[in-house]
């Protein structure tokens, strides 16, 4: 008896697009952004006038393309790309996260 493979839609899209050779794509990359600063004043109980203190927002995270032997088509790449943005900073001088990198694998000799 024969048995009929059963697919779910998003699943038959992904093996479609793995069986085809694309060597053309066109995507976006956008960085994250950096994340706002912080204005304050310190504020102590025998300083009168402390000064600010506000801290620096994060940087926003970067996008990186690595060269992978184990893909052979840019079929499998989506459409967008964006890197995490950075955290906003604090007071008394305390530094926003940074956004975390997002990491790209491309066929060997992508331009």
């Amino acid at each position: 008896s024969q048995t009929a493979h059963t697919f779910s839609k998003s699943s038959w899209k992904r093996s479609k697009r793995q069986r085809k050779f694309v060597d053309w794509v066109r995507i976006k990359v956008l960085g994250g952004k950096g994340g706002d600063g912080c204005m304050s004043f310190q504020r102590e109980a025998f300083l009168p006038r402390g000064g600010p203190d506000g801290g620096d927002g994060g940087r926003g995270g970067n996008i990186v393309f690595i060269a992978s032997e184990s893909i052979h088509t840019l079929g499998l790449l989506r459409n967008r790309y964006t890197g995490e943005n950075g955290g906003h900073g604090k007071g008394k001088k305390r530094h926003g996260p940074n956004g975390k990198d997002s990491f790209v694998k491309v066929p060997i000799g992508t331009v």
